[in-house]
């Protein structure tokens, strides 16, 4: 149970008061002396404190601001048989949670101690919660755009300044964007996130902005608007190249005042939020086809970070798959799957259009369909596999294979077959009869053809 002092030089009060809680099973502890609570604190620290302003040996205030500034976290509640309007806000200025006047009343007491110990927990979890998501919260990755990246993010998430990610769909700006708010002054502050794309035109000032009541037809009540929550911390607009004009003006308002206006509103509001923006579209082409503003590019482009596609950078591609089989052992308690070496190889073949989301995509699909501690090749599915061979067999008409080089179609269909062979050979680690039954030849012939063409049969 929770141990609560309490700071009073009346031993009837302390009686009293001492009695309500121990009733209520709490551990009290009791004094006279604020000099000898306060010499008590560097050893051990109560969950509350019940405090009186009128002390024989300090000022009740000055006793609260010393308990604050040890432990801004533990709550006070201020009890007074002089208490005034001006005392109180005082008080509560000062950090105070509550403010109760003598006589005493049981149920005020006990209705103030629970509430101060529910908005303690509730903090210690939000801070919990802040902590594991820190934790979570990477750019994985060893290649040297990610490096670059990384140090990009130290030097700018400490400060105001508003940040543009670029990259395509599924490289991570998200998660970019939530590294650079908890690495920043606001990280205590709200995260709001907003995916413009997914708003409809006609909805996304009123999501931004919020609306008075009667603003239109369902306007029943007055809405905060996402900027409004976002007080104090940050709103990452995600996809802002899809952004109606309208939106567009409002939003260069923000960056250039401080100040939004709901709908149907007529005065101001002032706004202390950090923007952070992505999109995956080339904005200054949008700017020529005047779908987006020049003016508000200008104002977003004050720190621009662009994060390359995963093809650019295939040796993130085992850390990645390493980090996403480790988070899926984890959601669903099960064992943590290992990756044969040659099974980063068939992966790196790959282009992956949808880039990191579709890689932790596929690598859940392999977790999840696999019933072994190992994944190799031969576990890959087909329609992967399928995928892989058209993006090497068919690129651009050409991308060097050998069999394009030919101008005699016998010389070039060899090339072909010798090259598919060598590699459906590797891909099932040199077994013949899964190679043969994967394909589609018997195995008799495929030995024959694997003897014609020069290529090891083990």
């Amino acid at each position: 149970m929770a141990e609560v002092w309490i700071i009073d030089d009346e031993q009837g009060i302390l009686d009293t008061l001492s009695g309500i809680l121990e009733d209520e099973g709490y551990k009290v502890r009791t004094f006279r002396w604020a000099k000898e609570a306060l010499s008590q604190l560097s050893q051990n620290t109560p969950q509350a404190i019940f405090l009186d302003l009128w002390l024989k040996d300090l000022d009740g205030l000055e006793v609260l601001t010393r308990i604050k500034d040890f432990n801004p976290q533990i709550p006070v509640i201020i009890i007074s048989g002089h208490g005034t309007i001006e005392t109180a806000v005082k008080a509560i200025k000062k950090g105070a949670i509550d403010f109760i006047e003598k006589p005493l009343s049981y149920e005020r007491v006990t209705l103030s101690l629970e509430n101060a110990l529910k908005l303690t927990s509730l903090e210690e979890e939000n801070k919990r919660l802040k902590a594991e998501l820190y934790g979570r919260v990477e750019l994985t990755g060893k290649s040297k755009a990610i490096e670059e990246i990384r140090k990009l993010v130290e030097k700018v998430a400490p400060t105001d300044t508003t940040v543009l990610i670029m990259g395509e769909s599924g490289v991570g700006k998200e998660v970019l964007a939530k590294l650079i708010h908890l690495k920043s002054k606001r990280r205590e502050k709200p995260f709001i996130e907003v995916n413009c794309a997914a708003i409809p035109e006609t909805l996304i000032e009123a999501e931004l902005f919020g609306f008075e009541k009667g603003a239109f037809t369902d306007a029943r009540q007055p809405r905060k608007g996402k900027f409004e929550q976002a007080q104090g911390g940050t709103i990452f607009l995600d996809e802002i190249g899809d952004m109606n004009l309208s939106a567009q003006a409002k939003v260069l308002r923000v960056l250039q005042e401080k100040k939004i206006e709901r709908l149907g509103g007529s005065k101001p509001l002032e706004v202390d939020v950090r923007i952070l923006a992505a999109t995956n579209k080339n904005l200054r082409e949008e700017i020529a086809k005047s779908r987006f503003r020049e003016d508000l590019f200008y104002r977003l482009n004050v720190f621009p970070i662009y994060i390359p596609p995963l093809r650019e950078r295939k040796e993130d591609i085992p850390l990645l798959v390493d980090t996403f089989l480790e988070e899926f052992a984890q959601k669903t308690g099960l064992g943590k799957k290992r990756i044969h070496p040659t099974v980063y190889e068939v992966l790196s073949q790959y282009s992956w259009p949808g880039n990191v989301r579709e890689l932790k995509n596929f690598v859940e699909r392999l977790a999840i369909l696999v019933n072994k501690e190992e994944i190799s090749t031969s576990d890959l599915p087909m329609d992967f596999i399928r995928g892989i061979s058209c993006e090497n067999f068919y690129p651009d008409h050409k991308r060097g294979e050998p069999w394009f080089e030919e101008r005699e179609f016998r010389i070039a269909r060899n090339h072909f077959e010798r090259e598919f062979l060598r590699r459906k050979l590797e891909l099932y680690e040199g077994n013949i009869s899964k190679t043969a039954k994967e394909i589609g030849l018997e195995r008799t012939y495929l030995q024959k053809k694997l003897k014609e063409l020069g290529l090891r049969e083990d």
